[in-house]
């Protein structure tokens, strides 16, 4: 039954390539199969519409059939909105406020009140700005189906992790200064199914109270889905280590701990192997064998990583290959995935937040100056392009058919080739 849950919803997804219903894309890997997409544009060249968004989010586009959708936030987290924009013409079908929270939490400056992704399946678009409120909108009608507004977190810097699907369950991930859980809802009504509290060790009590808290108990991961032998594990990083999960149920499977926290990064699955960014304070990547049981820090990391790991970007696996870049100084490097050895290194230069994304033969990068930076995947540094655009990239690409589909810190673009 699990294998055939999973392999339904790859399939929806994958067969679908006019659609980008993850923020990380059909395969929540940051591929697409995209074709005759730009290699380069500017403000004058390629693109096809740019919208201006009102307010202020970081959650990335996502797409299915007619539609974009995204979210947004007032600069000061009191009102919470979604919308919905036309893909052909990039009109604002829909601009609607879903929840007023009268005292928003902290929300650091790099970050925003709308930073969570929303994940869509056909008919259905679920939207998250953590604990101050999630929701169900039907995506002919614009109805709000359901909402919660009852879970408890404390995000101590603002919500990050993006909500996931599986099967008939919204998966959502609460990694907060004061609490750290997932949580499963009937993605039908909003009920909650199961509840997961991390069983995380953070070596801090004295007298049955933390002595630290705040960043050391943050995350801002969102869960993959993998299958190991058969059955279905739920990936899911925090504070200090990674877990998995099954998905149906919210059992434990495994663990294998770290020092770190705070991660934003999206875990990749290749060639037997998950690749982990275990987040700040000395990040590294993790190359970790998912076939075990229980505590597995011991048995089951293939190689570890600090040269060059990224906190917020999410990777990509491209072949033999992984590439990613880091947050400052934007270094991208070129990684064998199965030893871990460093093939190449190349500064790109600038503020990184947006993930990686591979499309039609090329890696690209989206910085927070608006700079993106195309280049060759391969075992030598090939720079095939790079373009600008106003407003710098906080939030990750979208492309499906032959667009590109990026949101700038003001816009929503939309880019063809010409």
């Amino acid at each position: 039954m699990l294998k055939f849950i999973f392999i339904a919803i790859l399939g929806s997804w994958a067969s679908a390539s006019e659609n980008w219903p993850d923020y990380r894309g059909p395969s929540a890997d940051g591929h697409s199969d995209a074709k005759g997409l730009p290699e380069t544009w500017s403000e004058n060249k390629n693109v096809k519409w740019k919208t201006a968004i009102h307010g202020r989010g970081w959650s990335s586009p996502v797409i299915w059939g007619k539609q974009v959708w995204l979210t947004t936030a007032t600069p000061d987290g009191k009102e919470l909105s979604v919308l919905c924009v036309d893909r052909d013409n990039g009109k604002i079908l829909l601009d609607k406020k879903l929840f007023d929270v009268a005292e928003p939490q902290f929300a650091h400056s790099t970050n925003s009140y709308a930073s969570p992704s929303p994940v869509i399946a056909e008919g259905r678009v679920y939207v998250s700005f953590g604990s101050p409120g999630n929701a169900c909108l039907d995506a002919k009608t614009f109805e709000v189906i359901w909402e919660r507004s009852d879970l408890e977190c404390n995000h101590f810097r603002g919500a990050g992790s993006s909500p996931v699907l599986f099967g008939d369950l919204l998966i959502l991930t609460m990694d907060g200064s004061d609490r750290q859980y997932l949580v499963a809802l009937d993605k039908k009504t909003g009920k909650t199914v199961w509840r997961r509290d991390r069983s995380t060790d953070f070596g801090d009590l004295q007298n049955g109270k933390p002595m630290r808290d705040g960043d050391f108990r943050k995350c801002y991961a969102t869960p993959i889905f993998i299958e190991v032998n058969g059955k279905t594990q739920m990936i899911s990083p925090g504070a200090k280590a990674v877990w998995a999960y099954d998905p149906l149920t919210g059992d434990e499977k495994w663990q294998v701990r770290y020092g770190n926290h705070s991660s934003a990064s999206r875990t990749l699955y290749g060639h037997g192997l998950l690749f982990v960014n275990t987040g700040y304070s000395s990040a590294e990547l993790l190359a970790i064998k998912p076939d075990g049981t229980g505590d597995v820090t011991r048995t089951h990391v293939a190689w570890k990583l600090i040269k060059g790991v990224s906190n917020k970007p999410s990777p990509v696996l491209v072949g033999d290959h992984l590439y990613m870049i880091t947050d400052n100084g934007g270094i991208l490097s070129c990684v064998e995935a199965i030893s871990g050895n460093v093939v190449w290194q190349e500064r790109i230069g600038g503020a990184q937040s947006a993930s990686l994304i591979y499309a039609d033969g090329r890696i690209y990068t989206f910085g927070e100056d608006g700079r993106t930076v195309a280049v060759r995947p391969g075992t030598s540094f090939t720079k095939i392009g790079e373009s600008r655009l106003e407003g710098g990239f906080m939030s990750s690409p979208a492309a499906a058919g032959s667009s590109f589909y990026l949101r700038t810190k003001t816009h929503l673009y939309r880019l063809d080739q010409e």
